[in-house]
């Protein structure tokens, strides 16, 4: 990539290098590969001359073209939308939840199995996202947030609060991503582990 450009674009201008990269997981192991979905949404894209659907579809299809002949599965990855939600930003609920549904229709459309949001700071954002995954389609979820070294995350999410919300809300596992290294994250897995029955992800 130069710089500015959307990671998200390479699906279409660069397949066989996103294909190459899904299988360096795959053959280090893997059993799930993220699809290059992470900012496709139509506000990350609205300057951008591709849809979401067109993105996400091709996406979904370099990450299944990498799968062929193993049995590792391919993940629908959404990041958080790029703008902070009421009320300490303009974007509403309604608004996020209907951003999230367009990039779900389409993953499900292209054929992920299953959804993956991660890097998230905003619960109420995520929360969005999940209802908006449970609502329109039957994949399986997988959440992770990041958090800082206070125990929360960069809008005040405790992990109690992430865990007991996404639990409540029927996702299948969740965890940590990104922001820390494995010694400052182990009193964060610590305390997720007490709240949790889910598997955890790290």
């Amino acid at each position: 990539l130069k710089t500015g450009e959307i990671p998200e674009l390479l699906n279409l201008t660069s397949p066989e290098t996103l294909v190459d990269i899904h299988r360096e997981y795959i053959n280090a192991g893997s059993d799930i590969v993220y699809a290059n979905t992470f900012g496709a949404n139509r506000y990350k894209l609205e300057e951008c001359s591709h849809g979401v659907e067109e993105i996400i579809t091709a996406a979904i299809k370099n990450a299944k073209k990498a799968c062929e002949g193993s049995s590792a599965l391919v993940a629908l990855d959404i990041g958080p939308i790029g703008k902070l939600l009421e009320p300490t930003g303009e974007l509403t609920f309604e608004e996020a939840y209907d951003i999230f549904k367009e990039q779900i229709i389409a993953g499900s459309r292209a054929g992920a199995d299953l959804i993956v949001f991660e890097t998230m700071t905003d619960l109420y954002e995520l929360k969005a996202g999940v209802l908006a995954a449970r609502e329109n389609s039957s994949l399986p979820i997988l959440c992770t947030m990041t958090f800082e070294q206070n125990m929360r995350t960069f809008t005040g999410c405790s992990v109690s609060a992430m865990a007991l919300t996404l639990s409540g809300l029927g996702v299948k596992a969740i965890g940590v991503n990104c922001s820390l290294g494995p010694k400052e994250l182990k009193p964060v897995i610590e305390e997720l582990s007490q709240w949790t029955r889910l598997p955890i992800i790290i």
